[in-house]
């Protein structure tokens, strides 16, 4: 790994989700574990770095059509570790008085935070070291922050394919929606096997074998993380097809599948 952090409190045994999504996207904040398994992930589909950059240009777009209708406060789980620009950076272009609070639960975000913090003066940012499987912590930093009686944009990025069912992914983010007010709206993409059914069993053992948990989800199961929203258009789409015109194109999204889906729903 490049780079001057220290790697107390991070397992560098085995590959986590976000050092292989830095690494996708062309990072250093990376291990050679990461690596060895993003590569082992490239073997089964190429296109693996392409989804990684479509799924953070999908968040780039949906923060600016979110800021563009007035939300103002937006609370990003599985944050990652930063990439420019970062979501308060184009929320605060659009509003720079935007509040955003990023929550994550690795340690080696927790170490690139000042990154994230860096927004206008008249805005605020803040990180929040939290798991989206403790929704009431994440909801307690949050509220230091953001004022749960206005309405809140709860982004959940390439984050829930990680969290089985045995988890109880559903109920996660029904707790946290919960607590936001009418107004609020949720962001979220999410890897699919309805394209690519073959390699995604492949990769998901393989993820599985190095301890990390892999639960695609069909259309069907994403679409019920909405249930009791309202779908913005045009509804669930594949990533890079939800209001292309909101941003640049990634290169290569349209040479082949992107195995996932992308929404924003608001909440009634």
């Amino acid at each position: 790994m490049t780079g001057q952090h220290s790697t107390a409190g991070i397992d560098t045994s085995k590959p986590h989700p976000a050092r292989m999504y830095d690494w996708y996207l062309g990072g250093k904040d990376n291990y050679p574990v990461d690596e060895a398994m993003g590569r082992q992930m490239l073997a089964l589909d190429p296109r693996v770095p392409v989804m990684a950059r479509v799924n953070r240009a999908f968040m780039h777009r949906a923060t600016r059509w979110l800021a563009g209708q007035g939300i103002r406060q937006f609370l990003d789980v599985g944050t990652g570790i930063p990439t420019e620009p970062n979501l308060h950076q184009v929320a605060q272009e659009t509003a720079p008085d935007a509040r955003v609070v990023y929550c994550d639960n690795d340690p080696i975000v927790l170490a690139h935070a000042a990154a994230l913090l860096r927004g206008t003066p008249e805005g605020e940012t803040e990180y929040l070291q939290a798991d989206v499987r403790d929704p009431d912590a994440v909801l307690e930093g949050a509220g230091k922050i953001l004022d749960f009686d206005r309405p809140v944009a709860l982004s959940l990025v390439a984050l829930l394919h990680f969290v089985p069912d045995e988890d109880g992914a559903h109920d996660l983010v029904r707790r946290l929606l919960d607590a936001l007010p009418s107004g609020s709206h949720l962001v979220m993409t999410h890897a699919t096997a309805d394209f690519t059914p073959e390699e995604s069993r492949a990769a998901t053992e393989k993820l599985r074998a190095a301890g990390v948990t892999l639960a695609l989800r069909s259309r069907e199961e994403f679409a019920r993380f909405f249930t009791g929203l309202d779908l913005v258009e045009p509804g669930i789409a594949v990533p890079h097809l939800w209001h292309p015109e909101l941003g640049d194109p990634v290169a290569g999204q349209d040479d082949g599948i992107i195995p996932g889906y992308g929404a924003v729903a608001r909440k009634p």
